[in-house]
């Protein structure tokens, strides 16, 4: 855990911790390789500007990221936090000095077995940003997993299915066409590596479930993930489409950090 480069301060975390004021993004490096890695930077410094009203050095956070890669062949997951340590919390308008939080985590296998979402209705606090505020995905992902599931699908106040609380989803329907929900939600790394021009973009609700034949998750941590039931709605978790897209992910070779 680096901070600017440097072994993390606790009083500056105590920061993060206390006004949960931020934003990431978070890689999966496999051999020192990372998939979408320009992607994940434009990101970040998108983010930033939302949130700070300021530029992030990307060569900064790329050289605090190769830092934290080991020489050797293997696989973790690299986080990359922004946040100001200053950032007072009656004042979070005040010109602000961006820091750079790098940590890590052993990466799980690069396949994951399908997986049953329960839907619930949610909207994330500012959706298009990466943002640290985790209570309500996580919320919801206890109460999904209480109740038998392995995680929660969120459905906005309109009906519409959006997003998971860390992950896109895609619908197969019964032409094999992918149809992407068409509703704010974060623009995800893999979402944006696997999408097609022959994908679509529309509005889903769960009364659309039982037409559509498969269900698949994307993120940087998992990649392409089928899902195998939403609610009661069984679908097809060995789809051809849905594979396709699978080795499509894993076959991308990344850009080395």
């Amino acid at each position: 855990m680096e901070l600017n480069g440097r072994p993390a301060d606790p009083d500056a975390l105590a920061t993060l911790a206390l006004t949960n004021y931020g934003h990431f993004t978070t890689m999966r490096v496999d051999d020192g390789r990372v998939r979408g890695l320009g992607l994940h930077m434009e990101r970040l410094a998108g983010n930033c500007r939302a949130l700070f009203g300021a530029e992030l050095d990307i060569d900064r956070v790329r050289a605090y990221v190769a830092r934290a890669v080991p020489a050797t062949a293997g696989s973790l997951v690299v986080r990359v936090t922004v946040f100001d340590p200053s950032l007072d919390l009656g004042h979070p308008s005040a010109a602000s000095t961006p820091h750079i939080l790098v940590t890590t985590r052993p990466a799980g296998p690069a396949t994951v077995p399908p997986f049953r979402v329960r839907t619930v209705p949610h909207v994330r606090d500012a959706p298009t940003v990466k943002n640290v505020g985790l209570f309500g995905l996580l919320n919801a992902r206890r109460e999904a997993q209480l109740a038998g599931f392995d995680d929660a699908l969120f459905v906005g106040p309109d009906g519409g299915i959006s997003e998971g609380g860390t992950w896109n989803v895609a619908f197969v329907d019964a032409r094999g066409t992918v149809v992407w929900p068409e509703a704010e939600v974060l623009p995800g790394i893999t979402m944006a590596l696997v999408r097609r021009d022959d994908h679509v973009v529309a509005r889903v609700t769960t009364d659309d479930l039982p037409s559509m034949k498969a269900a698949f998750a994307t993120n940087a941590a998992i990649g392409v993930r089928a899902i195998a039931a939403v609610d009661d709605v069984q679908l097809d978790a060995g789809h051809p489409v849905v594979k396709a897209l699978q080795d499509a992910y894993l076959g991308l070779a990344g850009e080395p950090v």
